[in-house]
């Protein structure tokens, strides 16, 4: 066994494989137990760090689209937005405290049809990442979404949500504003408005923030989007405290898209160009469209009682549970 094999394991890992093989060694040095083999134990000390490597192998593949979902180079709401619509209007506020820019939400015509567009927004440059929070909505951002999804819901306009968040924003003041109750609002509504809502993964899909936008009749990921409750540097503080743990973590999660399209949380994955959405943007867009225009036209001809009953039944069939005796 060679030490590089194993740095990067997390330090709990890393510690108890060399205490066993330190322990191993001392006792074949005492007179006792130098008649006895220890050739099993040695094996499965070894297969266990070939297992390891496997893994490693398989976290650095996913760690890969980690980093493609967090490329400040990829199309963000906005450009899907302009590239797929004949027009849009911008609608801004909450009507009760301000306009949170981390979401952008509004009315597109596509197709000649009119829609309820909402995506979360991250920013380009510096200026921009500050004034959108870096992607990260508050309980204004997530109440402006609710407004334009209320008046789909009046007027009849399908809806369509963008969701690219590292999460909700975690601060002590959004929380003091009703950043809980503002997510599950979202989520309320969501399964309740009767018109088809598809909700689209185009980069990182971070917990609860991106869920107060996910819950669709028809749900799409980009192959390189990720969708996870928490995020690969979290989950590794929590478990080993230990960043080096981000990259097992994330394939711990199951984050990426042909992951989420096995355990059936996503309906369909959507190709990149080569190397990524940033390599060709508005072929990127228009592959988008195409999906985008046969998700619409498959869930429209449902009754608004159908559509509920879909979103109902599709999330209650996520996951497993016991009845404890």
């Amino acid at each position: 066994m060679r030490l590089k094999d194993l740095k990067n394991m997390p330090k709990t890992h890393l510690k108890d494989i060399l205490k066993s093989f330190l322990k191993l060694e001392k006792l074949k040095k005492i007179p006792l137990f130098k008649t006895m083999h220890f050739k099993e134990a040695e094996r499965e000390l070894l297969n266990k760090v070939e297992n390891y490597k496997k893994v490693e192998r398989e976290a650095l593949k996913t760690w890969k689209i980690v980093e493609l979902s967090r490329n400040e180079k990829r199309p963000q709401t906005i450009d899907y937005i302009q590239a797929i619509s004949d027009d849009f209007i911008e609608l801004c506020g909450d009507r009760l405290k301000g306009d949170d820019r981390s979401i952008l939400a509004g009315l597109a015509t596509i197709n000649g049809k009119t829609v309820a567009v909402m995506g979360h927004n991250k920013g380009k440059n510096t200026r921009e990442k500050v004034q959108y929070n870096f992607g990260m909505s508050t309980p204004s951002g997530y109440r402006k979404s609710q407004r334009v999804m209320k008046l789909a819901h009046k007027f009849g306009f399908p809806i369509v949500t963008f969701i690219d968040t590292p999460g909700a924003y975690p601060a002590l003041e959004a929380e003091d504003e009703g950043q809980a109750s503002a997510i599950a609002y979202s989520l309320k509504l969501m399964f309740e408005v009767e018109v088809p809502i598809i909700s689209l993964f185009i980069g990182e899909g971070g917990s609860g923030g991106a869920l107060a936008l996910g819950i669709g009749n028809y749900v799409m990921m980009l192959e390189n989007a990720t969708y996870s409750v928490i995020s690969p540097e979290g989950c590794a503080a929590i478990l080993w405290k230990d960043p080096v743990g981000s990259k097992l973590a994330a394939r711990a999660l199951k984050i990426t898209a042909k992951d989420l399209l096995r355990l059936k949380v996503v309906d369909k994955v959507i190709s990149e160009p080569r190397g990524g959405a940033h390599n060709n943007a508005q072929r990127m867009a228009l592959i988008l469209k195409k999906h985008l225009n046969e998700a619409l036209g498959k869930i429209s001809e449902k009754t608004p009682a159908q559509l509920k009953a879909q979103r109902a039944e599709k999330y209650e069939k996520m996951g497993k549970f016991k009845l404890l005796d």
